[in-house]
């Protein structure tokens, strides 16, 4: 038995395959899980622009190095 709320999207012509695609749970994947781990680094490379005055040209040597900031507090890649 269909729900009102696909009878009504198929009724309005919305297509209820789209509204399957909408309420469907997302697979976890590494992008997901990489969120407080790339949150850390861009707060991290924020101070080291700080730190230096927000010269402009350094944006990625402070994204680099934070990173690898992080990886070494973390434990990453040993």
């Amino acid at each position: 038995m269909k729900s009102k709320r696909e009878s009504a999207s198929k009724a309005k012509g919305n297509g209820s395959a789209k509204y399957r695609r909408e309420s469907a749970i997302p697979d976890p994947s590494p992008v997901d899980s990489d969120g407080p781990r790339r949150q850390m680094i861009a707060e991290a490379a924020y101070f080291r622009a700080e730190q230096r005055g927000f010269e402009p040209g350094n944006e990625m040597h402070d994204w680099l190095q934070a990173e690898a900031d992080i990886e070494r507090l973390s434990g990453v890649g040993h």
